[in-house]
């Protein structure tokens, strides 16, 4: 359901999945934009729109060419929204992941090399 036309051994090789995630650096953050008082399921088919956000085309983690920011053919209501995403986080200092329009990583990345290794523990 999250990879209908790439093979599940290919996510890496292309790009779909990190070798390392800048996600626990703190730079990155996966989002759509929830609409208000809409109810849906969580985990919809890779094809169709979370059921609580906005049309964005297809589902958040959907690993196929359709995620990729600019994709076309795209219904003109996730179209306007994928450019509404992107405009209000670059305006934020965030760059995109052209793969996944879902996927924006701070521009000026304090450590955007670096690996960290501890531990993590509740307070």
């Amino acid at each position: 359901q999250w990879y209908p036309t790439v093979r599940r051994g290919d996510l890496i090789a292309k790009g779909y999945v990190g070798e390392l995630s800048s996600h626990s650096r703190g730079s990155t953050v996966d989002l759509a934009i929830a609409e208000p008082g809409k109810k849906g399921t969580t985990h919809p088919a890779c094809g169709a729109p979370d059921g609580d956000t906005l049309d964005f085309g297809t589902g958040f983690d959907c690993f196929d060419p359709m995620s990729e920011t600019s994709h076309r053919p795209l219904s003109a209501k996730a179209a306007a929204n994928r450019k509404m995403l992107l405009a209000a986080m670059h305006a934020a200092g965030f760059r995109n992941y052209a793969r996944e329009w879902w996927h924006f990583t701070l521009a000026k990345e304090p450590f955007p090399k670096q690996r960290f290794d501890f531990p993590v523990t509740a307070p």
